[in-house]
């Protein structure tokens, strides 16, 4: 087969290849650069060791051992020739044989030859001196110039041209002025600078950052498409490395940084591409949207990360290496940190990395710094109640649960009463406009075969289509998913509750799941209810509660009753014995924040359970809550006057304690602690009659209004703005927490005194003398006797 592969033409060559001869040139050039230095420093290397073999001349060893062996010999010959000479021949030639034959007690122990020197070859000095280092006669590798190359009959032949290598020598010297230069920078001193000075640079370096910070923000959000990369550049200024200035700056961006985020984050969740999404060919305009998102999502990541290394470091007092910001600081930029994380939570719960922040925010709630835990409490607070689909409420509630079980129920009582805020009961009852519009039910196959030609089936079918398209577009929640969520969402925190009522019953979290559970338990399932009032009811019996704790079950009690309790044949008379018992134990001061919960008690026990009351329990009750009025502060009176009048006009004959003529048998008891029998029917309510006279008008106008039997309409009836209002609005919109007086106190004007002459005074002339007179004479000071007319009085 002819290869149809053609030969690439010279110019094709030349055109291809000049980016590998641009790399190759590049390559060699480094390569020859970093031999150049290595064979530098061989030489520096080899001279010092050279100077060192030089000061130091090495000498034969066999010469001076010779001159030692003969000197000593000499000395020996001259200390023992007399007594040899004294020695017999047979003696002298004994002491030979021996000295040839000994080792190491005849050796000379202070030459350093060894004891089988003999043994070894000989060594010759000329090769002692081959082992000392010398100058290497090399030379350095030539460096080559690439030029543009031949072409002949051959082939390509390249051209090259030796470029000149500068001399040892002259490497040696710049590098000598290089470290001359180096010492004379470090003898530079340091410039003194006074107070005003270093605030002045101080304050010019701030302005400095904030203007590149502003640069920087405002490229990004004028075109975060081209600009996403100059996040990164804003990111690292968290960084910052300069003292004087780091904690501010650090600050500045955190939060410039939170708000760009704000701003160009979209309103959908960015997925990672998948392998075969990245693999198919895409417009630029889409490569470029990706590169984008792809650019966000890691930036925010990396900023999410720097907040939570530095709330870390705070939490763990751990410094950084370089010391540029000190403990103290760092409480700040931990704040910081917080209040960009809980802004992050709130503005952004459809992003990325949302359930990270939740698990970054709920365990500060508890922290021991009031202002961190108040700042993740109202950011939970706020996502509660912007969640409408209820995605984001299932996770914060699932870490708290988790938080408030590994913590073995220690934490702070906030923690639970965040559930307060949930929107579950909202939701159910305001009602979507797709849940109340009815559902459109579509035909059958059967129906449409039945009724429709075929013509009409298939235009039947081109519309079902495009409704359910719509449907998906619209991005609207079903009923039965934001159900669904909601119930996993209750489970979740009635399994919280149910575990503090069982395991820690003296737990401070008491009051707020009893909080809870009166708010919730209308959407309790009914299997519960049983063993629920149960618990209750010994947690009352127990007397361990506060009393605002008490009033809470009896709240819980009555919410359970009064939903799909209803079915179920249970007599709550011991709670409505408990708060008629216990109603004297209001505060009457200030802090009567109590009186709301007993309002809401009452509203629950009458008004939605009129028909199990019976007549003796509402007299007997309308008649302490009017006794009580007399006690309390003007608000909590027109709440309980309020409450009064609701139970007068929902219970037939409550007008029996408006007339002075008793009814039956008995006396009333007010120590009495039963409401069933402490005869409450023979008794006045003669507090109205005081209440009239209060100096609080609305307190006036409502004991007139219930003093002619709560009228509805007529002379005696209130007006539309407090007969149409619940009695727990009433007590807020009247209270003097503020210290305003509600309705306002009219401004007393000043009135002008007339003035008059000294000699108009007086116009009658007798009138003058007798004044004349009378303070001309000198009055002594007489005895009183105040008994005086008492004596006259009993004589006569």
């Amino acid at each position: 087969r002819k290869n149809t592969k053609r030969v690439p033409s010279f110019r094709k060559l030349l055109r291809t290849s000049q980016i590998k001869l641009d790399n190759k040139l590049k390559n060699k050039q480094y390569k020859q650069q970093s031999a150049a230095k290595k064979y530098r420093k061989e030489q520096k290397k080899l001279r010092e060791a050279v100077r060192d073999a030089i000061s130091r001349k090495p000498f034969p060893l066999e010469e001076c051992k010779k001159k030692q062996v003969a000197e000593k010999w000499k000395e020996e010959e001259e200390e023992d020739a007399l007594p040899l000479d004294m020695m017999d021949e047979d003696d002298l030639n004994l002491m030979k044989d021996l000295a040839q034959k000994a080792s190491f007690l005849t050796r000379d122990l202070s030459s350093d030859e060894p004891v089988h020197i003999r043994k070894r070859k000989h060594e010759n000095v000329i090769d002692k001196y081959e082992k000392v280092p010398r100058r290497m006669q090399t030379e350095p590798e030539k460096e080559l110039i690439h030029l543009l190359p031949i072409k002949d009959k051959r082939g390509i032949i390249p051209q090259t041209m030796e470029k000149p290598v500068l001399g040892a020598a002259q490497d040696e010297e710049e590098d000598a002025e290089e470290m001359e230069e180096a010492e004379d920078l470090n003898e530079e001193p340091v410039p003194v600078l006074t107070p005003e000075e270093m605030a002045a640079q101080r304050r010019q370096k701030l302005q400095e950052r904030k203007m590149h910070i502003a640069a920087l923000a405002s490229a990004i959000l004028s075109e975060p498409d081209n600009n996403i990369k100059k996040l990164k550049e804003l990111r690292a200024m968290l960084m910052e490395q300069d003292p004087n200035v780091a904690v501010i700056v650090r600050k500045l961006v955190m939060v410039s940084l939170m708000e760009i985020f704000k701003d160009i984050v979209p309103s959908y969740k960015i997925r990672p591409l998948t392998e075969a999404e990245k693999a198919t060919k895409v417009k630029k305009e889409t490569q470029k949207l990706r590169e984008f998102e792809e650019g966000l999502v890691s930036q925010y990541k990396f900023y999410l990360e720097n907040l939570e290394q530095t709330i870390k470091d705070w939490k763990q007092r751990k410094l950084k290496k370089s010391n540029v910001i000190s403990l103290k600081a760092y409480k700040g930029l931990a704040e910081i940190a917080v209040k960009c994380l809980c802004e992050l939570l709130v503005a952004l719960p459809h992003f990325n990395f949302h359930n990270n922040i939740i698990v970054l925010i709920v365990p500060l709630m508890n922290d021991a710094s009031k202002m961190i835990s108040q700042l993740c409490f109202e950011a939970v607070k706020k996502l509660f109640k912007q969640d409408k689909l209820g995605y984001a409420s299932l996770g914060v509630v699932k870490v708290i649960s988790g938080l408030v079980r590994s913590r073995n129920y220690d934490v702070r009582p906030e923690v639970l009463k965040v559930f307060l805020h949930l929107r579950i009961k909202e939701v159910e009852l305001q009602k979507d406009s797709e849940d109340i519009a009815p559902k459109k039910k579509y035909m059958t196959y059967k129906e449409k075969r039945k009724n429709l030609s075929r013509m009409q089936r298939k235009w039947r079918k081109a519309e079902e289509k495009l409704e359910r398209e719509l449907l998906e577009a619209e991005a609207s929640e079903s009923k039965e998913k934001k159900l669904k969520l909601h119930t996993e969402t209750l489970n979740i925190v009635f399994l919280t509750y149910f575990r503090i009522l069982k395991k820690a019953q003296k737990s401070p979290l008491l009051p707020s799941v009893l909080e809870g559970l009166a708010k919730f338990a209308h959407l309790i399932n009914v299997e519960f209810f049983d063993d629920l009032l149960i618990v209750l009811h010994s947690l009352i019996a127990s007397g361990g509660l506060s009393y605002r704790e008490s009033l809470h079950c009896i709240l819980s009690a009555f919410h359970i009753l009064s939903g799909q309790g209803d079915v179920l044949n249970i007599d709550p008379m011991k709670f409505y014995t408990h708060l008629y018992k216990t109603l004297f134990s209001l505060h009457a001061g200030g802090t009567n924040d109590d009186l709301r919960i007993v309002l809401q008690c009452l509203d629950v026990m009458f008004a939605r359970r009129r028909k199990q009351v019976s007549q003796q329990r509402a007299l007997a009750f309308l008649k302490r809550l009017s006794t009580l009025a007399l006690h309390v502060l003007p608000n909590s009176s027109v709440g309980i006057l309020s409450t009064n009048r609701v139970l007068m006009q929902t219970f037939p004959k409550m007008d029996l304690l408006l007339d002075n003529d008793s009814q039956g048998s008995g006396v009333y008891l007010p120590e009495l602690d039963e409401p069933e029998h402490c005869n409450a029917q023979n008794t006045a309510l003669w507090e109205l009659h005081l209440l009239q006279r209060h100096y609080h008008p609305t307190v006036q106008k409502f004991a007139a209004h219930l003093i002619v039997g709560a009228p509805t309409e007529g002379s005696g009836a209130l007006s539309l703005d407090l007969s149409q209002r619940p009695a727990v609005e009433l007590f807020e919109a009247y209270s003097i927490r503020d210290m305003t007086f509600n309705p306002p106190v009219a401004s007393v004007t000043s009135r002008r005194k007339d003035t008059f002459s000294q000699m108009d005074s007086f116009i009658d002339e007798e009138l003058n003398k007798q004044l004349q007179q009378h303070i001309s004479e000198t009055v002594g000071h007489k005895h009183l006797d105040f008994a005086k007319h008492l004596r006259e009085s009993s004589l006569s």
